[in-house]
């Protein structure tokens, strides 16, 4: 899909400012890119966000002329960043800034310069520690005068942070161009046990997270409610080891609500602790510790896409919205490197399979029949007692012998897909079981991995 472009007279030298948004080179073959619209919304089953880029090839370009040789227009902006094939969107974004910034940056494409700094320093009165809106007056103020050479040219602005502004610019332009599409929902939110009143999805790639609410006067079904900036770790995702700076990548829950008063100023107007490293993660040799959703300094309205040292952060203002819908114990988090969004039919159809695959679960153990059971385990498996699945076995056979009756009982269940290339659930639920010599109620966990085309029980253990 691609993107039609207007075009735009250009004013030498005054522009150049844009360059914090394009990836263009500032040199005398500068191209501004034209796009046709074709806004089909997703064709394939599951469409992940790295498809989109794949489809934003060019159509057309040419030379700027000579007089306006370092200068780029928002025009090109939205070539180069349109993933989703979208020009600028009729809709506003949940959070305010990328609005203000698109409202900015279309009174500079059509050379009214004047209104763009108005609009700035609107912007700077609601947000007087933002960083990026700074930089932009500047550069207006001084494209008064001069033509400039850079973004960040007033104040002869370091490289490195000039270069993050640009990164941030980009990434929320990106996501108010790429709102999820309306007909589909994340892969990952598969089934909301009814008192998980909201979930959390962040998109790593994007800078964004998502928070769809849990719709059950329509089954369930994950309703987006807003979204959000966000800055991850330094050095990417995948977090492996204590202190490498990552993000880690998987499905967490809320476990602690921290008020500013407990906490430093680096964590903002509060701080919500994710039970990482979770079951799997652990099972996969992964380490360290305090990956949380937290806010921004006082003196900071935002941080750079990648600038935390693992742990996923919010301007306050935002946070201060979302922290409205936690719920410690109960909300999840799901990190991704890249959302990938299913169709409600192609989402029905994966949530039926594996709610099958739990009912069949849960009806052989009613059934005593321990060996059909035990089908329902991966020979991989471990449990929360360290039992692998030789052990848990035995152990199975032993109790079942002494068993002449069995009801089990499941609710509150929840079913999360673990992003990644690895097909994963996870499961959650309260359990009751009963039978001729044993009652027990307990909060159950349990991670499903897709074996050979059937889906097998890896781990379980209480949650």
């Amino acid at each position: 899909m691609a993107d039609q472009g207007r075009k735009i007279p250009l004013m030498q030298g005054k522009l150049t400012m844009l360059a914090l948004c394009v990836s263009l080179p500032l040199a005398a073959q500068a191209k501004v890119q034209e796009h046709k619209e074709k806004d089909k919304g997703p064709t394939t089953r599951v469409v992940a966000s790295k498809k989109g880029a794949a489809a934003n090839t060019p159509s057309t370009s040419r030379p700027l002329p000579k007089a306006a040789a370092a200068t780029a227009s928002v025009t090109a902006l939205a070539a180069t960043t349109s993933v989703a094939g979208r020009g600028l969107p009729a809709t506003v974004s949940d959070s305010a800034p990328e609005a203000r910034l698109t409202r900015i940056f279309r009174e500079i494409e059509a050379n009214r310069l004047n209104e763009a700094l108005a609009l700035t320093e609107n912007l700077l009165k609601q947000y007087p520690n933002y960083r990026l809106a700074h930089l932009i007056r500047g550069d207006l103020l001084l494209a008064r005068s001069r033509p400039i050479q850079s973004f960040g040219a007033l104040n002869n602005a370091p490289a490195d942070k000039v270069a993050d502004l640009r990164a941030e610019a980009l990434a929320r332009l990106n996501a108010y161009r790429e709102k999820p599409p309306g007909d589909a929902v994340p892969r990952y939110l598969l089934q909301m046990q009814p008192d998980q009143k909201h979930a959390i999805v962040v998109d790593t790639k994007r800078s964004r997270l998502y928070l769809y609410e849990n719709d059950t006067q329509n089954g369930g079904r994950p309703r987006f409610v807003a979204d959000y900036y966000v800055t991850h770790g330094k050095l990417g995702t995948d977090k492996l080891i204590e202190g490498d700076k990552k993000t880690p990548i998987g499905v967490y829950h809320i476990t602690a609500n921290l008020p500013r008063q407990k906490l430093a100023d680096l964590y903002g107007s509060g701080a919500f602790p994710l039970n990482y490293p979770n079951e799997l993660d652990k099972r996969q040799g992964r380490g360290g510790s305090g990956i949380w959703l937290h806010g921004t300094p006082s003196d900071t309205y935002a941080r750079p896409p990648r600038a935390s040292d693992g742990c996923v952060v919010l301007a306050n203002q935002d946070l201060d919205a979302v922290a409205k819908n936690l719920q410690v114990g109960v909300t999840p988090v799901i990190i991704s490197n890249s959302i990938e969004w299913l169709s409600l039919d192609d989402w029905n159809k994966e949530r039926g399979e594996l709610n099958r695959s739990i009912e069949a679960w849960r009806s052989d153990w009613e059934s005593r029949d321990v060996e059909r059971y035990l089908k329902h385990y991966s020979k991989r498996f471990r449990s929360g007692d360290k039992q692998d699945f030789d052990q848990f076995a035995t152990q199975k056979r032993q109790v079942g012998a002494g068993k002449e009756w069995i009801k089990v009982k499941l609710d509150n269940l929840s079913v999360f897909r673990n992003p990644g290339k690895e097909e994963v659930v996870v499961v959650t639920f309260e359990q009751d079981y009963r039978s001729n010599n044993l009652d027990n109620r307990m909060k159950k966990r349990q991670y499903w991995q897709k074996e050979d085309g059937k889906w097998k029980i890896i781990y379980e253990g209480s949650a």
